[in-house]
């Protein structure tokens, strides 16, 4: 492996949504991520499943005293582990931080669940949407004559999930290196989904955040900071939030309408909102694209998942690769001296049995 997180060994239970992406990240920078699957496994693996790749992948059944005990094994040689159960069910099975803390002290226990491990919803059902819904973000999204719009799952299941909890799992064996002492990372998606809008927090207690949808300078609000429609029925984005990169779009689309120098009247936003769809609505994309990409303006054309791909910028920086005919985000972020990869596609449940158990040094 290859990777910043180079022989790091983490285990990681079986799991859908954020758990898996976490354990890709983990993987794409280097780390040693070896797939718990049960004997009822969801997962097929292959060039397709995108999250699961990188892993290698042991099959066990933990009610099965021996497979119980090689879990144990293989959690004593972990520096982390990844799980997604309800609360208590690890517990029930013989494998909770209490059980597995005391054979392996340094070991960080990650725990990821989207209402998190104790409290009234603790051990709901639930999913990204209902989540973000709960603290807010998800009110805030969408237009204020619309029904909030779902963000797709990116900010309860990855951003506010995955992504937090790999990043309280390499806190935790950051300290658990320096001290031997590991604990129990609570991963709890409404937690992290919103710590992601604590600047909205503070810009309401300031008053420059009204508790109101479209109304607001980073929500569409604000006629400057939006997504037009083109003359070919595409769309392009637009962020002039500094004076001056609004002053160049001023000039880049030749608008000499006074109203628009009052940038900041928020009572002139929806006027200028209409006004301004008309003016991009009397280009194609590409022509505004010409005209303003690569430019102060703050611009880019909005993409579907095809034209994302073949971007001249994501092309140049290989944003996106291809594996086994299947296109899929590069790992990231970038490291100078020891960048990350993909290993290898997302394994079949047990395929590497033998080979992990050898590596592992577990009878």
């Amino acid at each position: 492996m290859s990777g910043p997180l180079s022989g790091v060994k983490i285990v990681e239970f079986e799991a859908i949504g954020p758990c898996p992406f976490c354990g890709m990240l983990l993987s794409d920078l280097g780390a040693d991520v070896i797939r718990l699957d049960g004997p009822r496994s969801r997962s097929g693996g292959g060039a397709q499943d995108v999250t699961g790749r990188g892993r290698r992948s042991i099959s066990l059944d933990l009610k099965n005293p021996e497979d119980h005990e090689t879990c144990l094994k293989l959690l004593d040689k972990a520096e982390g582990l990844i799980e997604g159960y309800r609360p208590g069910v690890l517990e029930k099975l013989g494998l909770g931080p209490d059980v597995v803390l005391t054979r392996n002290p340094k070991l960080v226990y990650g725990r990821m669940t989207g209402w998190g491990q104790f409290g009234p919803l603790a051990k709901a059902a639930g999913h990204d949407l209902n989540y973000i819904a709960l603290t807010g973000a998800l009110w805030a999204s969408g237009r204020k004559d619309s029904p909030p719009a779902p963000p797709l799952n990116l900010i309860g299941d990855y951003g506010g999930g995955a992504l937090f909890l790999a990043l309280g799992l390499l806190a935790g064996i950051l300290h658990a290196r320096a001290t031997g002492e590991g604990q129990v990372i609570d991963a709890a998606m409404t937690d992290g989904a919103a710590s992601l809008t604590a600047m909205f927090w503070g810009m309401r207690a300031g008053g420059f955040w009204q508790d109101s949808r479209d109304a607001n300078l980073l929500d569409g609000g604000a006629h400057f900071y939006d997504c037009y429609e083109t003359a070919d029925g595409k769309w392009i984005s637009i962020g002039a939030i500094e004076p001056q990169f609004y002053a160049l779009l001023l000039e880049k689309a030749a608008i000499t309408d006074e109203a628009f120098l009052t940038q900041y009247d928020r009572k002139a936003w929806p006027d200028l909102s209409i006004k301004l769809a008309e003016i991009f609505k009397a280009k194609t994309r590409d022509q505004w694209c010409a005209l303003l990409e690569g430019t102060d303006v703050c611009f880019a054309p909005v993409l579907d998942w095809q034209e994302a791909a073949t971007h001249p910028h994501n092309v140049a920086r290989q944003t996106f690769i291809e594996i086994e005919g299947v296109m899929q985000p590069a790992p990231a972020p970038r490291f100078s001296k020891t960048p990350g990869s993909v290993s290898s596609i997302a394994p079949k449940p047990g395929e590497h049995h033998a080979a992990i158990l050898k590596d592992w040094g577990v009878s």
